[in-house]
């Protein structure tokens, strides 16, 4: 059975996870920096790059004593190399790198976004291919189509804001701190989600793309033209009408999208990831929308929807198909589609 080291540090959470060939997660350990951040109101690339100098090393030592796998026991190491902060990335590459050199195993290089979606693969126990898979989080919202594990077509993505950063500026403007997610998800549930009318942009229209910018404006306008400050002292009761009514907003556009999706490309899957998976609210709209088509859907648990090293078992596919990284791998910002990669035969190294 072949043993992985993942490394992921595309963000502001530091990551390493030990699986097998068989998608079972040996350890997954995740130091957060939510505290970090927290006063700025947002992820700072800066601090988070210089967290992760610090914590990357003693997160892998963590992940191995759990896993009760020994560095010389591994196959290969992967690490999530692209998209993210390129500070952040570079931290987790050049790391990987190292390791790869050092044991004389193979490196394998991860898409972030994509790992989302594998996540319900993971999660599963089960191929969920071909399927359509929607990763919402801080930083992205996209829609795929997924033809197979390694086979993703970009279908839409958003024009301007993530729906996860959308959620971040809306906590911000409601006094409730960062990160805003949860926050906003909290504070909802005490409010009526039909209120006060936001816009839901494209939600008619065929294009599988997205726009929040519109929305976080419409927040804004709304807090003032109510008489009260972004930020400000708002009154419990307004300010749980205004969370729920924002949250509906972003999720109306999220499942509408969604099930554009299904119907344009006639499939009856949907795989969802990211930090806004972990949204309640939102699993159930989407769960009410696929049983009502007959499709199925598949969102992994709360700790492989955040930012976690695991979902990198994806790595499990390349290393089958002997798609190895080079050593002179790059950390990249933004996302790329994936090109085919000719397959190399594995060659088995015995370090000493």
């Amino acid at each position: 059975m072949a043993l992985f080291l993942a490394i992921e540090t595309s963000c502001d959470e530091t990551a390493a996870a030990v699986f097998d060939d068989a998608l079972q997660i040996r350890a997954n350990v995740v130091a957060s920096q939510t505290d970090l951040h927290a006063r700025f109101g947002g992820v700072v690339p800066e601090v988070a790059a210089r967290a992760h100098l610090q914590r990357l090393m003693p997160v892998i030592d963590e992940a191995l004593r759990q896993s009760g796998v020994r560095l010389c026991e591994l196959d290969a190491v992967a690490v999530m190399n692209t998209p993210g902060l390129v500070g952040s990335l570079l931290v987790g590459v050049s790391a990987a790198k190292m390791l790869a050199v050092a044991l004389e195993k193979p490196l394998l290089a991860v898409n972030h976004i994509e790992a989302h979606v594998y996540a319900c693969r993971i999660a599963a126990g089960r191929d969920v291919f071909p399927a359509i898979g929607l990763v919402v989080s801080g930083g992205h919202t996209v829609l795929f189509h997924c033809r197979s594990a390694l086979e993703f077509e970009l279908l839409g993505a958003t024009l301007d804001d993530a729906a996860g950063e959308a959620f971040d500026k809306a906590a911000s403007m409601l006094g409730l701190g960062f990160p805003g997610g949860p926050k906003v998800e909290k504070e909802a549930a005490a409010g009526n989600p039909r209120a006060l009318r936001f816009p839901r942009a494209f939600l008619h229209e065929p294009r599988l793309d997205f726009s929040f910018s519109g929305l976080k404006t419409a927040l804004l306008y709304t807090i003032r033209d109510l008489g009260y400050q972004p930020g400000g002292e708002i009154p419990a009761s307004v300010r749980a009408d205004l969370a729920a009514s924002f949250q509906q907003a972003v999720i109306d556009v999220l499942v509408a999208k969604c099930a554009q999706a299904l119907e344009q490309t006639g499939l009856n899957r949907l795989c969802v990831g990211g930090g806004v998976a972990a949204n309640k609210t939102l699993r159930q709209a989407l769960q009410q929308m696929c049983t009502a088509r007959g499709a199925e859907l598949f969102v992994p648990p709360m700790s492989l929807c955040t930012d976690n090293a695991a979902m990198a078992a994806m790595a499990v596919e390349l290393y089958r198909l002997g798609q190895f990284a080079p050593l002179d791998l790059d950390a990249i910002p933004t996302y790329r589609p994936r090109r085919p990669v000719k397959s190399t035969p594995l060659v088995t190294t015995t370090s000493t």
